[in-house]
């Protein structure tokens, strides 16, 4: 056999690499465990955030089906004292009226524990069309555009207008 075709003793043969292997092989373990850490620490992750949003769904499930019992709590006073009246068939006229003032209240302390409050503008403020809601134009010795009535006093619940109040605005002179 010829010397010159003999890759180990040609000049362009590739490098001994016997010697550089096991530096290479603890690298590629080193980053094999390192891959599989983060790996499992990725999906530890997502599923931390899949668990999280699964239970910030129930949670917003929950509150909007059980979102009214505080209201609905307010109101059982209310509904006890409406059938206590109607239990009542000899009372005197003045006890009646008695009765439904005593019923008003507690209904409005019960809506106003749970933020509903009312609209009800006094005469002379300025007209707002998302508070009110005008059922005529009349003429009054006033500023034009300002309420000069309330026919039905409206409800905000938190801020937000849950019936607008019905009101007579004055018309331009």
């Amino acid at each position: 056999m010829n010397e010159t075709n003999d890759p180990t003793s040609s000049p362009d043969a590739a490098p001994d690499l016997a010697g550089v292997a096991p530096p290479l092989e603890d690298q590629l373990t080193a980053l094999q465990a390192s891959h599989n850490e983060l790996n499992d620490a990725f999906l530890r992750a997502k599923a931390e955030a899949e668990n999280a949003r699964r239970r910030a769904e129930e949670d917003v499930a929950k509150a909007r089906k059980f979102g009214v019992e505080a209201f609905a709590e307010a109101m059982l006073p209310v509904k006890d004292s409406l059938e206590l009246a109607t239990t009542m068939p000899n009372a005197t006229p003045e006890q009646l009226l008695e009765g439904v003032h005593a019923t008003l209240r507690q209904l409005t302390a019960a809506l106003e524990r749970n933020k509903v409050m009312p609209i009800a503008p006094p005469a002379g403020t300025r007209f707002d069309p998302h508070q009110h809601q005008a059922i005529s134009v009349v003429p009054a010795e006033q500023d034009a555009n300002t309420v000069v009535t309330v026919l039905q006093k409206g409800y905000l619940i938190a801020d937000r207008v849950l019936r607008p109040a019905l009101v007579t605005v004055a018309a331009p002179k």
